[in-house]
């Protein structure tokens, strides 16, 4: 960010200001300018690769499964975690936008640096106080350990009694904090990696608990497939949306709406819901279904899912109410402005923000609950792997359909006049593929097996290890009296 900040506001690293009506005239950016540019997005990108996954699980690490208080407070944590998150987003896309289009980007990337510098600040100063999990090693090569071990004995058979299979003793686990995972038959190939063939090479032989592990993670890949689309949809907020506002009459009064402050109708959708979902919805609806959570995180992505199909058949109803308007009014060809508000896209805005109220939350609570103890980062990383793949299919579909529809002299679905553009029909397939989606979510989410409770397993631990323990202490106190 700093970087980001000086590549704006000294004149050597940005290109001199240009008033030519033609941008083609303007002096181009040095390669050194362009280089500081790219280097500081660039390096924010990795910046945010490292904390994204990580800030969310930290602090979800700070609430102790044993305690029942802190406990409850944890299955509300991810929802005020995504209230933050966007609360900071409503900032950034109102009162930043405004800054940086009405004062400079001087001060409009000054500010939001000097906010991480305070950031960082609070962290180091909170960081002797936090919880924090011992390192437990790349969950990567665990994973690859059992993958490979289970192929290099693709062709050994199974025992028929899971009890056969390589496990280390309770008293392992429970001396490092940790607990035993019992053998399950999904992806029974991965079961061979525990079998016994006389070897103890960790790329030969894994544990039973380290075999289920690496199945929780790749269990969870079909469901972080299903979030590909939905990402893609949150990425035409950004867009495509924010295109259509240009066209439309943004004025209010005296004062005119930046069109990337458009995006501030997603955010503050979402802030009021996450807070009618957390302190209205959950309370009834536990009443009927006895969960903690009101209902499953698989129900809650599902109703998202949902709502992203209505949100682009609500997209497509409005662009084609916009591209008549434009039609009746003359303003196909010169792409002018219509005589429309802008709040006639407040639907679609509003429906978004609630669609994230229900998946972005639950997305990120799913992937954190669901992956193993040892690897709560990877599963969180799940999610900003979403988005970020969500990004690329954006960008993909527009550039592929864009170039599709205007083969054989047809005009196309997306050109930079939207007037003569037809997103009615973009967003029609957007709809679609929504659909099959769902569909293709439904179908994965009925062979998942939710994980146990941490707390559960924990317990049931301490209650093998009691009743071992007697055992070998009944047995001495036999061999004494014998």
């Amino acid at each position: 960010m700093s970087l980001l900040t000086l590549s704006v506001s000294i004149p050597g690293l940005k290109p001199p200001p240009c008033h030519q009506a033609n941008i083609d005239d303007c002096k181009k950016a040095s390669t050194l300018q362009l280089a500081t540019f790219f280097g500081a997005l660039y390096t924010l990108a990795i910046g945010t690769g490292g904390t994204k996954p990580n800030i969310s699980t930290i602090g979800a690490d700070q609430f102790d499964d044993f305690h029942p208080k802190e406990k409850a407070s944890k299955l509300s944590f991810f929802n005020w975690w995504m209230f933050s998150i966007f609360f900071g987003t409503l900032f950034a896309n109102t009162v930043l936008v405004y800054i940086q289009d009405n004062v400079g980007w001087t001060l409009g990337y000054g500010l939001p640096t000097l906010g991480l510098v305070i950031s960082v600040m609070i962290f180091l100063a909170g960081t002797p106080f936090y919880r924090h999990r011992l390192p437990a090693g790349s969950p990567f090569t665990k994973m690859a350990m059992v993958i490979v071990a289970a192929a290099r004995k693709w062709r050994v058979p199974l025992p028929s009694d899971p009890k056969e299979l390589h496990e280390l003793d309770l008293e392992e686990y429970a001396r490092n904090g940790k607990f035993m995972i019992g053998s399950t038959p999904t992806l029974r190939f991965l079961n061979k990696a525990a079998v016994k063939t006389g070897s103890t090479d960790p790329w030969m032989l894994s544990a039973v608990t380290q075999v289920e592990e690496t199945k929780q993670m790749l269990r969870m890949i079909p469901i972080l497939i299903a979030t590909f689309v939905p990402s893609t949809m949150i990425a035409q907020i950004n867009t495509l949306f924010i295109k259509q506002g240009t066209t439309l009459d943004r004025h209010i009064g005296n004062f005119k709406i930046p069109p990337a402050s458009l995006a501030g109708f997603v955010t503050i959708s979402m802030l009021v819901c996450v807070v009618l979902y957390d302190r209205f919805f959950v309370p009834v609806i536990r009443k009927w279904t006895n969960n903690p959570r009101g209902i499953t995180l698989l129900q809650r992505m599902g109703i998202g899912l949902v709502l992203h199909f209505v949100i682009m058949a609500v997209a497509s109803l409005t662009e084609r109410y916009r591209l008549n308007v434009a039609k009746q009014h003359g303003l196909v060809e010169n792409g002018g402005q219509l005589p429309l508000t802008i709040f006639i896209l407040l639907p679609q805005f509003v429906l978004m923000g609630t669609a994230d109220a229900f998946l972005e939350v639950a997305k990120l609570e799913f992937f954190y609950d669901q992956a193993p103890e040892s690897m709560k980062s990877l599963g969180t990383s799940y999610s900003s792997t979403s988005l970020g793949i969500g990004n690329f299919l954006s960008s993909f579909l527009l550039s592929t359909v864009s170039d599709i529809t205007q083969r054989d002299g047809h005009e196309g679905w997306i050109l930079n006049n939207l007037n003569k553009s037809h997103l009615d029909y973009y967003y029609a397939f957007f709809a679609v593929l929504n659909f099959l989606n769902f569909i293709f979510f439904m179908a994965m989410i009925r062979f998942y097996v939710y994980k146990a409770e941490v707390s559960e397993s924990m317990h049931v631990l301490t209650e093998e290890l009691k009743v071992m323990r007697l055992k070998a202490s009944n047995q001495d106190a036999a061999k004494g009296i014998a």
